[in-house]
């Protein structure tokens, strides 16, 4: 096999449909456009879900909820995965940088932390909200709660 000789498939390519070039084509004419109207002029263009005058499907639907574009969207990590974290990389102190350097979370992430799990050791942590529950824990074992 040459590179010269390389063809595609058989039937796998079709010659483009050539439109209003004399009467044996079989489509001369108005050339598969219709007659007279908007649309067998040149340049025209229906509008984006215009669906032949027919009520829209964009307009049949009912509209429901809304997107509140002032939320704060957090990654919430328990208690526990950050026990699992000191154990697992040997650290003390747990903030923003680090999780992002070990692939936790992505560059811009808010953090929350939450108080599911058991902590074991003494952590400073650094987040930009916490649970009740997690702060009350984190102090208990002699941490502190930093936020961001």
């Amino acid at each position: 096999m040459e590179l010269h000789s390389l063809k595609p498939a058989k039937g796998s390519v079709k010659n483009k449909k050539r439109v209003a070039r004399g009467q044996g084509s079989g489509s001369a004419g108005t050339a598969g456009r219709g007659h007279k109207g908007d649309g067998s002029r040149s340049g025209s263009y229906s509008k984006r879900g215009f669906e032949g005058g027919q009520m829209p499907m964009h307009r049949r639907l009912p509209k429901k909820g809304f997107k509140n574009i002032n939320r704060v969207e957090f990654v919430g990590i328990n208690i526990g995965r950050l026990e699992e974290i000191a154990t697992k990389y040997n650290v003390s102190t747990i903030n923003t940088t680090n999780l992002f350097e070990l692939g936790i979370i992505s560059r811009n992430d808010k953090i929350k932390i939450l108080g599911s799990g058991e902590l074991t050791k003494s952590l400073s942590v650094s987040a930009h909200a916490f649970s009740e529950s997690a702060k009350l824990t984190i102090e208990q074992k002699g941490g502190n709660v930093n936020l961001v």
